[in-house]
């Protein structure tokens, strides 16, 4: 029995209940999931990029949070373009609720924007780009040196120009920053 056949039967032993509303498509790596999410999206479905469980994490992943009503269209739309989830968790209690990415802190002139392992600040008033840090992976120094110093507007999008985990946090973080700062 897999690990998360063995949580599906501890959450649903002692319970008649089963209704679920979201669920959670499990990938095999990180890139699968940045493929399957690039792929949903551009066919228009209702999902979010988030943090595994503590239950069903296995290290520096990620899973895709879905409308659970959904799951066979999104089953098939995924298979249409080469990609599988290795599992669909749905979420029945806080147990398997998915770990938000983002966190924001205030530094007075100073905003940050921790998505995942990154982080990313910006000066208040100008919007520039003043501090990128976090992450392990290679392409980090490139980014930063890519972004650091130019606007938000100004500065490329770090999914363009990154190829990692790394990148693809900090491309979240960037978007996540405009959703803030430019409103």
């Amino acid at each position: 029995m897999s690990f998360l056949e063995t949580i599906r039967r501890k959450l649903f032993s002692n319970k008649g209940e089963q209704r679920a509303d979201r669920g959670l498509l499990v990938f095999e790596n990180t890139s699968e999931v940045i493929r399957a999410e690039r792929a949903l999206r551009a066919e228009g479905w209702d999902i979010k990029v988030m943090g595994p469980p503590a239950e069903i994490q296995t290290g520096c992943d990620l899973v895709i949070e879905f409308p659970l009503i959904e799951e066979l269209n999104i089953r098939r739309s995924l298979e249409e373009n080469g990609s599988s989830p290795q599992d669909v968790v749905p979420v029945v209690g806080p147990l398997l609720d998915p770990v938000d990415l983002y966190q924001v802190k205030d530094f007075g002139d100073y905003l940050m924007v921790r998505a995942a392992n990154m982080k990313l600040t910006v000066d208040k008033r100008t919007l520039v780009i003043v501090n990128i840090s976090g992450g392990g992976c290679p392409d980090v120094p490139y980014l930063a040196v890519q972004m650091i110093g130019k606007t938000l507007d100004d500065a490329p999008t770090p999914r363009e120009i990154g190829h990692t985990l790394c990148g693809y946090a900090l491309d979240l973080a960037c978007q996540e920053m405009r959703r803030i700062c430019l409103q």
